[in-house]
């Protein structure tokens, strides 16, 4: 996990401001925390799609669990993952209530489409078993209740899948906010822009209304996620929404016709059953606020530009302005990766499996859990309610 950089002493800083915010990066490298358990944690992983390779990656990189079991609905799709990450030895199931039972199985990595989450959730929940959740952890308000309930009663942990929180510009920037080098933030804007296609593995079952439900579910949950990250001002504290207001439009839905960016043409295909833009405004009980954007008729390659605005200081996507810096003449560039590929292999999934791993390891809870993370959620389900009805939409939902 990465240090806290509200000890860092800005006195040592080097004489140029290019110098001062490598100081500040450097400072929030993580470090080896040295814990080892009673032999490894036992992993299984159920789904074996796009993203479930990464997942294996990490896990088998990381000294402390082992992947030994893998669930799908196909064989082959379990026995491709396999043969792609280079394990051996681990076993296949097509039925996840028996690859819950395989012995030594101690977290279990939630790969599955998301109408799948809830259900997957719950039975792990049951089985006593930690779980990692991919976005969107559930289609509906009702199910993700019954979800937080099943885990609170197990008293196993969890982390949601938002891997951005470890980009390492994303992890940064919210240590600088915690530094205090913005002041008190009182507005964040962050934008999901991503041309959702058929290109994506997942782009059928994610496209119906009845499975995707909208786009800030599929894919601009991420952004709805960063906006709240980055308006709590503790190192690990998010924002609690207390109310939603929101737009949607765009000219995709229902229109047979797509742009792949990746070849840069169109191209005849499936419609989308939602709208492809949501624009949303968020309050917070802290008192700030973000303006949140999904975007999937961007005619472009993904972008995810973020933006935060606090009393003694400004940040737009890697460049600050700040008064820790009282010479500053000019917007510092922080030496970092931004969050500019979609691409799975793109995600920080190691340093998030790293950090769940070491919360099992010492019995804390992760600052990503599905309690934050239904936080996130229920600002999505609320601007579904606004569309409805044209008004704002106070949260808790009832």
């Amino acid at each position: 996990m990465g240090r806290d950089a509200s000890g860092l002493d800005y006195a040592y800083a080097k004489e140029t401001m290019q110098c001062r915010v490598f100081l500040l990066y450097a400072g929030n490298a993580r470090e080896d925390t040295g814990m080892t358990g009673e032999g490894k944690l036992g992993v299984l992983l159920h789904g074996a799609g796009w993203v479930c390779g990464e997942h294996i990656k990490a896990f088998k990189n990381n000294p402390n669990t082992e992947v030994v079991a893998l669930s799908s609905r196909r064989m082959e799709s379990c026995k491709q993952r396999l043969a792609e990450t280079g394990l051996e030895g681990v076993a296949c199931y097509t039925d996840y209530e028996k690859a819950l039972e395989h012995e030594g199985v101690d977290i279990v990595s939630i790969c599955t489409p998301q109408q799948h989450h809830p259900a997957n959730t719950i039975a792990a929940a049951q089985a006593g078993k930690h779980i990692v959740i991919e976005k969107a952890v559930a289609n509906s308000v009702e199910e993700m209740r019954a979800m937080c309930a099943a885990v609170e009663k197990a008293g196993v942990k969890t982390v949601v899948s938002f891997v951005l929180r470890w980009n390492p510009l994303f992890e940064t920037v919210k240590a600088l906010v915690a530094d205090d080098a913005l002041g008190d933030i009182y507005f964040t804007e962050a934008d999901y822009q991503h041309d959702i296609a058929s290109w994506w593995p997942g782009f059928e079952e994610g496209r119906q209304k009845a499975l995707g439900v909208s786009a800030m579910l599929v894919g601009g949950c991420h952004a709805i996620d960063a906006a709240r990250w980055f308006a709590g001002k503790g190192r690990h504290e998010t924002a609690i929404p207390v109310e939603v207001f929101a737009y949607s439009g765009g000219y995709r839905k229902g229109l047979e016709m797509e742009f792949n960016y990746h070849g840069n043409t169109w191209r005849k295909a499936p419609p989308l059953e939602y709208d492809d833009l949501e624009v949303l405004m968020v309050k917070y009980d802290n008192g700030a606020m973000s303006k949140v954007s999904v975007n999937f008729g961007c005619v472009m390659p993904y972008t995810f530009p973020i933006e935060i605005f606090g009393t003694r200081g400004t940040i737009r996507d890697n460049r600050i302005w700040s008064h820790k810096f009282p010479g500053q003449r000019d917007w510092v560039t922080l030496p970092t990766i931004l969050p500019d590929s979609a691409d799975v292999s793109h995600h920080p999934f190691q340093h998030q499996m790293d950090h769940f791993v070491d919360c099992i390891l010492n019995d804390q809870e992760s600052h990503c859990n599905l309690a934050d993370a239904a936080h996130t959620h229920e600002i999505a389900f609320a601007a579904l309610q606004c569309y409805e009805t044209g008004q704002p939409v106070r949260l808790p939902l009832a």
